[in-house]
């Protein structure tokens, strides 16, 4: 037995996302230019994350506008793990490119470029008010899902990798120290693997149905087994199809009442209201089979 739902189209953001991949497109196209003009290393990872970043959002409003389209019997949740799939894919991609920059960096430390401070310092400015702008577009909806979430931790990220290029611009202006340029080359490299390992975790959590964060099973069991009228409670898991769609299943033995007077109807809605309202996470969909003393120990026979 289990509840019928209809579920609401997700929030997806994608205006947000699709104006936020024309600014960070447009800042990689003059930090490429910047970086070929003025030799910078710093400018030139930079666009390098740029490069991942415009793809990383080009995905997401993709994975957005996937998220929209219907079930359907051979997709039964549609494709609302689609923003998952493409924020471990940004994630993969950033963490190859932090690497990369980080070994770069250290090859400029030891063999330094000639760099151009005023043309780093014009194009550091302009991606730093390019960033500041995605970001004032994404800032509201960042909270929405896993999807928009990785998107924002990207201009965030973003935004700091020009203040590293303004600062390495301002220090080789006053001192001619380029060095810097690689130092700054490398900070950008640690701001990008941290993140990028974070929503690797997160989307991994997801994809290998781990328990959601925030339910403890344990607490879910003792509860249902609370309940009158429920002497048991087994095969019970606990997944996240998307963020903010947490599910749930379980196998529930009842007295044997429950299923002669009509009562098992009742026992459904209180034990699924239970889920909804009892923990700190609200699993709205739950599945639950409802069985009479000894039908376990039956089904195990029969697939024996």
């Amino acid at each position: 037995m289990s509840a019928g739902h209809d579920h609401a189209p997700p929030t997806t953001h994608r205006g947000r996302l699709a104006v936020a991949f024309g600014i960070t497109a447009t800042i990689l196209i003059a930090e490429v230019v910047g970086a070929l003009w003025t030799g910078s290393l710093a400018l030139l990872v930079d666009a390098g994350h740029m490069l991942t970043d415009a793809a990383g959002l080009l995905m997401a409003l993709v994975a957005a506008s996937l998220a929209l389209r219907p079930a359907t019997p051979q997709r039964t949740w549609g494709f609302r793990r689609a923003e998952v799939l493409a924020a471990g894919a940004q994630a993969t991609v950033l963490l190859g490119v932090g690497i990369y920059a980080f070994v770069e960096g250290i090859q400029r430390l030891y063999d330094p470029h000639e760099v151009s401070s005023r043309g780093l310092l014009v194009f550091g400015i302009v991606g730093l008010v390019g960033n500041i702008v995605a970001l004032l577009v994404l800032s509201s909806g960042r909270t929405a899902n896993l999807n928009m979430r990785a998107a924002f931790l990207e201009v965030v990220n973003d935004a700091l990798g020009s203040v590293a290029v303004i600062v390495s611009a301002v220090v080789i202006a006053a001192t001619g120290w380029t060095r810097i340029d690689a130092i700054a080359g490398m900070l950008i490299a640690t701001l990008i693997v941290p993140r990028a390992v974070i929503v690797l975790r997160e989307s991994g959590h997801i994809l290998l149905e781990s328990t959601p964060k925030g339910l403890d099973l344990d607490d879910v069991r003792a509860h249902l087994l609370a309940v009158e009228h429920v002497r048991e409670v087994h095969d019970l898991h606990a997944s996240t199809i998307a963020t903010g769609l947490p599910v749930l299943t379980a196998h529930v033995v009842l007295d044997d009442e429950c299923f002669i007077d009509g009562h098992a109807a009742e026992m459904l809605a209180h034990l699924q209201g239970c889920l909804a309202a009892h923990f700190e996470v609200s699993v709205e969909h739950s599945t639950f089979q409802l069985e009479p003393p000894g039908h376990a120990e039956r089904e195990h026979a029969a697939h024996a």
